[in-house]
């Protein structure tokens, strides 16, 4: 029989629409499921299952689900049997306590004793107890930021990403507990071939992540300074050259991080490249 693996992806917010995105960037065919809570890809054996993403842990550690794709706070939170297989470069927030702007926070004591609203008690309490800190803990969920102004809480402690929210609700970050990014997470114990599955999908992920962090690069430069360019320019094994119609040119090709360019722009141009162009890599194989 032919095996599917079975994927659970948030069925909306922050990251529903990264997660599909990833599957079409590795060319895996997903129907237009904005009305569905199950799918199947046409060109790929994986069926897309759409949960709320707090119930993911548990379902892929009951194997409902074979893997799933979430942020690694609700990993973390719901400490279940799942094994975090890679992180996914995107979904990026961090966990942090936040006060009442106009309060005079003084530090990690400011907090002792203090009622802090929350989704994330497990993390909280946690973090609580490495810095010996007495706290009440009001669970909650949804519209934390809320509970300060409705006198549910003196503060809270939830996922922040730009803090614009925070702001709104008359709020200040004052603590920064973990930096979380969605993460792909497995069943301990999948069968052969849906681990065969597992395997092609994220050697199609890793040349997909490493295109968005590299980018190529062509240049033309005089012969008398290739070597020195070379030298600087990294490359998967060694640079290309190539010559040039014009008598003493030379073409070089090769793939650099966008951090890495602006590290060296200046390198180059003094050593007489020019024509510089930087091109996005849709996928790379290494």
């Amino acid at each position: 029989m032919n095996e599917k693996l079975k994927i659970a992806v948030q069925k909306s917010g922050r990251l529903s629409e990264k997660s599909l995105e990833i599957f079409r960037e590795c060319g895996i065919k997903i129907p237009n499921s904005s009305q569905k809570l199950r799918t199947v890809s046409s060109n790929f054996p994986v069926e897309i299952l759409f949960l709320r993403d707090d119930d993911i842990p548990q379902y892929v550690e009951q194997n409902v689900a074979d893997i799933g794709i979430l942020g690694e706070n609700e990993v973390w939170e719901k400490n279940r049997n799942v094994h975090v297989v890679r992180k996914l470069g995107f979904g990026d927030c961090r966990l942090s306590l936040a006060v009442p702007k106009d309060e005079n926070y003084t530090g990690l004591n400011y907090l002792n004793h203090k009622k802090i609203a929350t989704s994330y008690p497990r993390i909280l309490n946690e973090f609580c107890r490495k810095n010996q800190l007495e706290v009440e803990i009001e669970e909650i969920s949804g519209s934390v930021e809320i509970a300060p102004s409705i006198g549910l809480a003196n503060c809270i402690f939830d996922i922040v990403s730009s803090g614009s929210t925070l702001l709104t609700n008359g709020l200040k970050e004052v603590e920064t507990v973990a930096q979380s990014e969605a993460v792909l997470i497995k069943s301990p114990d999948l069968s052969e071939e849906k681990q065969e599955i597992l395997n092609r999908l994220l050697f199609r992920i890793q040349a997909v992540m490493r295109s968005r962090e590299n980018k190529y690069i062509l240049l033309n430069a005089p012969n008398h300074a290739v070597s020195q360019i070379i030298s600087i320019l990294p490359g998967m094994k060694s640079p290309t050259v190539l010559p040039l119609a014009q008598e003493g040119w030379s073409s070089i090709h090769s793939v650099i991080t966008e951090e890495r360019f602006w590290e060296i722009i200046d390198e180059l141009k003094a050593l007489g490249a020019q024509g510089i162009l930087i091109i996005p890599i849709e996928k790379m194989i290494v």
